[in-house]
């Protein structure tokens, strides 16, 4: 219980106020981007709640609301009840893959009359709060497997009912989570291993088709086994800290495929991978002869990073082709640059690349934005809120959205550096790795830097679940921190 004391902090003075400032400014210019992305000429009313500006309004108003009432509720609340919580939305996660109602291909909504509600939005502070309350726990610790895997497996079984309800973005947004992990201890090998394989993915595809000079040989493939390679070898001089060991294994695998190419170039032309190949198996049996001759646990880890990366490889182009739909192959496609498609899948990126090159350095202003007025734009007030800002308010005005996000990041670091308990801090990283995937995955898909997975932009993207999913994560946050001085006894 909080004892009693003349001097006790109350829970206003202790509030974050620079948090809680900018929030209300990405609410501003967020209803200002909505306002300026659904505003159609011959509108007279942009306050009207027939229209999505004005509806806008309304989420954000509830939403204060609901951040009012979360900082009323004791901070140890969260704490209690986490699992509560994430068992309730799980549920409601699993009941929505049958609802009858199917949005757009998904079936991620739920439908209460005149209001809509995505079960995905809040499941994010639910999975937070239930991990926090998981990794806070006394002897709790990273470097142990089982303790490691019962963490993941809390953040993949909400993935797993988002896929079922063909959300497939919003599942994606869970493994902002890993980032957290890595600062509570989580192995480097580990985010390393994450990069890699998407290191593989984009330049074995995007190179597939590409011949390596005169030879039969695909750069994508020679390039991926030759990272394979070369990564496997340094992974061996800094986790078996043998340099000696790494110095020797990359000079002999890099110049025995070498030879292997000025022979299939000058001599018999033949595809180079196989030498990669048999080189590579050959690597892997070293690891593992290593690893039963000096014991080192690290040599078997490694020789499994060298499989795994030859499996994950070649497992990519089938999953691509024959897993993945349609819609989403034609996609990859396009942000690899092997297709085209501006009139297809490429087409959402293409109209919004014009509208933020259209807005210059300062923009066409408020409500004069020709790409988005004339809807040349899709979901240009939800996905895409962001082109609008570009066209609207130009480079100036879509640096300073990014600062504002900047700011909100940096100040979530802060706070959750300063919790005295660990539940507190794991949260915080938890808030904080969520908003850094959204606004890096939103901004670089309408940019053209990354896939189009249809996420929303924190508090600029149109909708109240979103909205009062972000609001949530954040205001639990700050109640939270509000806490961190109270004398407990």
């Amino acid at each position: 219980m909080v004892k009693p004391n003349d001097r006790q902090p109350s829970v206003i003075r202790s509030l974050d106020w620079w948090t809680i400032g900018i929030y209300l400014c990405l609410l501003i210019f967020g209803w200002v981007s909505v306002c300026g992305a659904s505003y159609t000429y011959g509108d007279t009313d942009i306050f009207s709640l027939d229209t999505r500006s004005g509806m806008q309004i309304v989420w954000i108003g509830t939403s204060i609301c609901l951040g009012f009432v979360i900082l009323m509720l004791d901070d140890r609340f969260w704490d209690t009840f986490a699992y509560v919580i994430y068992a309730a939305l799980l549920l409601l996660l699993f009941a929505t893959i049958f609802n009858p109602h199917e949005i757009k291909g998904s079936r991620s909504w739920l439908v209460l009359g005149p209001v809509r509600l995505q079960p995905a939005e809040f499941a994010k502070f639910a999975t937070a709060l239930a991990i926090s309350k998981l990794m806070s726990a006394y002897g709790f610790t990273m470097s142990k497997w089982k303790h490691f895997a019962t963490a993941a497996a809390v953040i993949i079984l909400p993935m797993l009912f988002i896929v079922g309800q063909k959300e497939t973005g919003s599942a994606l947004v869970y493994l902002s989570f890993f980032l957290m992990f890595y600062r509570e201890g989580m192995p480097g090998s580990i985010l390393f291993t994450g990069v890699a394989m998407v290191i593989y993915f984009v330049v074995g595809i995007r190179f597939s088709e590409t011949q390596l000079w005169d030879t039969p040989t695909s750069v994508g493939t020679f390039v991926v086994m030759l990272l394979v390679q070369i990564f496997s070898s340094v992974m061996a001089g800094i986790y078996c800290e043998n340099k000696r060991e790494m110095r020797f294994l990359l000079i002999s695998n890099i110049g025995i495929t070498l030879l292997a190419f000025l022979f299939s170039k000058y001599v018999i032309p033949f595809n180079i991978v196989w030498v990669q190949i048999v080189l590579s198996v050959l690597l892997m049996l070293y690891f593992v002869y290593q690893g039963l001759s000096t014991r080192l646990h690290q040599y078997f880890l490694i020789a499994v990073f060298c499989l795994g990366s030859m499996l994950f490889f070649y497992s990519a182009s089938y999953v691509l082709n024959n897993v993945m739909e349609p819609h989403q192959r034609s996609r990859i496609n396009v942000l690899l640059g092997l297709d085209e498609d501006i009139s297809g899948a490429g087409y959402n990126v293409h109209q919004s690349e014009i509208a933020i090159g259209s807005g210059g350095l300062e923009g066409k202003g408020f409500l004069n934005g020709t790409q988005t007025k004339l809807k040349f734009v899709p979901e240009q007030d939800t996905d895409f809120i962001f082109c609008t800002v570009g066209e609207e308010e130009g480079f100036l005005g879509s640096a300073g959205v990014l600062l504002l996000f900047l700011a909100l990041i940096l100040r979530l670091l802060r706070l959750a550096e300063r919790q005295p308990l660990k539940f507190g801090r794991i949260y915080g990283y938890c808030v904080l790795s969520i908003f850094l995937f959204h606004v890096f995955i939103n901004v670089g898909m309408v940019l053209g830097l990354t896939p189009v997975i249809g996420i929303p932009l924190p508090f600029f993207s149109y909708g109240g679940s979103s909205l009062w999913g972000f609001t949530i994560l954040l205001f639990i946050f700050l109640r939270i921190d509000a806490g961190r001085n109270l004398i407990r006894t």
